[in-house]
Order: C-alpha cells, then sequence, then structure tokens
C-alpha cells in the first residue's frame, strides 16, 4: 500500500520520519489526547520494520528476511497513514505548530465549499497477491475508476466477521483513499477468511455520502 505524499519514500528517510512521528506524537499524547494503543502498536511495528531493514544491509539477510521487510514496511507505512489522517490532522486540538514538528502537511483552514456527495460508489474486488484485498471504485454509471469531481476521496468500513454484519456500524475498521483501488492488507492467519465492507464518498469540506450497501470478500 503506497504511502502519502508527505511520508519519504527512501528507506532511510522514512525510518528517520517515522521515528520523529513517534517522538512527538507521544511526547504530546495527552495535550493531543492520542490513544496509547494505536501509539503502541506503531511503536511495536517500527522497531520490528527497522530491525528487518538493518539486517537487508548485511550479507546475512535471505529472500525471506527481504520480503519480510517490504511487507512490514507497507503495513507500517498504512498504519501511519491512518494514524495521521484520524488522530492528527482530524484533531481540533492539533496545532501548525504541532503538523510542522509532525512534518505532515498544514492544510488550508477556509477550503472552497464543496456540497455533499449524492451518489454511492460503485465498487469491483479484485485478490491479486495474497492477503490483499483491491477494491476499485468508481461514480455511479461512471465509464472510468476514480472519484467523481469535488470529491475528496472513499471513505470504506470494513470487519472480518463469520457472520454478515447487519448495520453499518458493525464494521470496526476504517481506510481511505483518494484514488483508485483501495488495497486493504491483512495478516497470513487471516487468509480465507471473509471481510465485509460499505463504502461512501467524503468531499473536500468532510461533507459525507450515503453509505453504500455491506459487499463482502473472501481474503486471499
Amino acid at each position: 500500500m503506497s504511502g502519502k505524499h508527505y511520508i519519504p519514500t527512501k528507506e532511510s528517510e522514512f525510518f528517520e520520519w517515522s521515528e520523529n512521528l513517534i517522538a512527538v506524537s507521544t511526547a504530546n499524547k495527552t495535550v493531543w489526547g492520542l490513544p496509547e494503543d494505536k501509539l503502541s502498536e506503531i511503536q511495536a511495528l517500527h522497531v520490528e520494520a527497522k530491525a528487518l531493514y538493518e539486517k537487508c544491509k548485511t550479507a546475512s539477510y535471505t529472500k525471506i528476511d527481504m520480503e519480510l521487510k517490504r511487507e512490514k514496511e507497507e503495513q507500517l507505512k498504512h498504519l501511519e497513514e491512518v494514524f495521521v489522517r484520524n488522530n492528527l490532522q482530524n484533531n481540533d486540538k492539533m496545532t501548525d505548530a504541532g503538523r510542522t514538528a509532525l512534518r505532515i502537511p498544514i492544510y488550508d483552514t477556509h477550503p472552497t465549499p464543496h456540497p455533499k456527495p449524492d451518489t454511492i460508489p460503485e465498487t469491483e474486488v479484485e485478490t491479486p497477491h495474497p492477503r490483499v484485498v483491491r477494491i476499485k471504485f468508481r461514480d455511479e454509471h461512471a465509464a472510468r475508476w476514480g472519484k467523481p469531481e469535488h470529491v475528496h476521496g472513499l471513505e470504506c468500513l470494513w470487519v472480518i466477521a463469520d457472520a454478515p454484519p447487519l448495520k453499518v456500524k458493525d464494521l470496526l475498521h476504517s481506510d481511505f483513499a483518494t484514488k483508485s483501488p483501495l488495497e486493504l492488507a491483512f495478516e497470513e492467519d487471516e487468509r480465507g477468511k471473509r471481510v465485509y465492507f460499505a463504502v461512501r464518498w467524503e468531499s473536500g469540506t468532510v461533507l459525507k455520502g450515503d453509505w453504500s450497501e455491506i459487499y463482502s470478500a473472501v481474503i486471499p
């Protein structure tokens, strides 16, 4: 899962950025009201991914080490993207000085108003790789995949469950994409399980459209 534009693509710079994100967030977790469990999860994954990165710079690394390193880095980037969006950018206690210290974007506080999206996304599921569910999306009856004009992106709620959820609020996890497709990455022990999801559009002023029906896919 590719990172946001503010996340460095060079590995050494990415880990330095990640360490800074963790350090600044941890130092200000009380002031900003940040969830300790999320910070602990990011910290643990960072340590694991960094150790694999360092190992793969030595002569003793294996092909499995390299594949696992890439997987853990992608998981870490995804986890930090979601954390930045949900806990830092959309945080009334956050300041521009805080965003600068975190090295995340400072957005326009007076964005051009956009109306509430009045359509529901159409989706198509692909399973291109093990542990990956890819959700392509487009506007209703559109010829090409992607978001409609004046829409910021697609919000997706999902959950792994044994039985179909009855309500959207039962979908416990959240992801967001500004470009089609959205990719959900899972763990090895989740393969063969069924993931349920619903999607909706979000405008540039954070107005929400209506939810789609609840769809499902088997994790490859």
